[in-house]
């Protein structure tokens, strides 16, 4: 069973959702905390940061290979670009004693080690691997280590560079592991989602799965609660017009309260898979079509193909019956618009 903060996440529990602030606090301390309210109120069930510095994810360096080449942040130096999305590490007990105040969950993804010492002191209730870090084995056993929930993100990632990574955090002693589906472009096109991909990740590992969603909208997270997806992560900004590295691929808080609210239908619509009718249908059974009676006859004369009809509504026998009745007598006199019923009708 997989929990965060003693709430468990499964199939038969409405959709947990994560709303990511990853760089959209635009590099305010005040933003951030602003950022982690409207998430509470929006509906949200946890708020996921990020903790890293440019220095812990790569170099400063000029060199070609360290400069973005296409997509949201061409051009960047990756240095820079880390350096300006960054949370910094001081503003990170005052963010998660302030999540805590307001009773919303607060976890983060850590890049390094220096990352997971930080969370840990902070006594976070659980820990994400980005898509980019999954083959990071060394960073996933160190994680797995501390006995707290897992989540890791699968972007880009092979059958086998998963296979990897959850042996790696089962035998460095995790056991509350969960995958979340996730296509690591910023963002995604929602015709690229392959949203099916979460059936297979939950057949073949054995694990709960959630989808952290880049696509534009709430479409594609809406839609995978019926495939199996049982935490949905979704970046979020107070307001994509104050542009920040991640704006344009974030849901704002209106579209935070949809996603919410949305999935939660998504989920209490797949009901079950048996054949047993719902409650709700009760009332309705009676317009169905039935036999009745469309001329008066007598007692005893036999009921002609067109002394019935099959018509709503549905208080006489079935219309399975009809051909059967054809012939039969009537054991009293039946009048125009009378139901069909066995007791009206001769054995003979």
């Amino acid at each position: 069973m997989f929990k965060i903060n003693n709430r468990e996440i499964g199939l038969h529990k409405e959709p947990y959702i994560i709303a990511e602030l990853s760089a959209n606090h635009n590099g305010s301390l005040d933003r951030a905390k602003a950022s982690i309210k409207a998430a509470k109120e929006s509906g949200a069930h946890a708020i996921k940061l990020q903790t890293y510095t440019a220095d812990t994810m790569t170099i400063d360096c000029n060199k070609s290979d360290f400069i973005v080449k296409g997509g949201l942040w061409n051009g960047y130096k990756l240095y820079d670009l880390y350096n300006e999305a960054h949370t910094p590490y001081d503003w990170h007990k005052e963010l998660f004693s302030y999540a805590k105040e307001i009773s919303i969950t607060s976890f983060s993804t850590p890049f390094d080690e220096t990352a997971v010492q930080l969370l840990e002191e902070l006594d976070t209730p659980a820990y994400k691997i980005a898509s980019f870090e999954l083959t990071d084995i060394p960073l996933i056993r160190l994680v797995a280590k501390t006995g707290k929930p897992l989540l890791i993100s699968t972007g880009m990632a092979s059958e086998q560079e998963i296979t990897d990574a959850v042996d790696a955090a089962r035998n460095a002693g995790c056991e509350s592991l969960l995958l979340f589906h996730c296509i690591s472009s910023y963002p995604a096109p929602i015709e690229q989602a392959h949203l099916k991909k979460i059936i297979n990740l939950r057949k073949k590992f054995g694990v709960e799965v959630g989808l952290s969603d880049h696509t534009l909208g709430t479409a594609a997270a809406i839609a995978s609660i019926a495939l199996g997806a049982s935490v949905i992560e979704k970046h979020f900004t107070l307001s994509r017009n104050e542009k920040g590295p991640d704006s344009e691929f974030s849901i704002e808080p209106n579209e935070l309260k949809d996603l919410v609210n949305y999935t939660k239908d998504a989920w209490n619509a797949l009901g079950n898979e048996n054949f047993s009718r719902p409650e709700v249908e009760i009332d309705s059974k009676k317009f169905r079509r039935s036999l009745y009676f469309v001329s008066d006859i007598k007692s005893g004369e036999k009921i002609k193909s067109t002394d019935i009809r099959r018509i709503r509504p549905g208080f006489g026998i079935p219309p399975k019956h009809f051909d059967e009745i054809i012939g039969k007598t009537v054991t009293k006199d039946v009048s125009r618009g009378e139901a069909v019923r066995w007791e009206l009708i001769s054995n003979d």
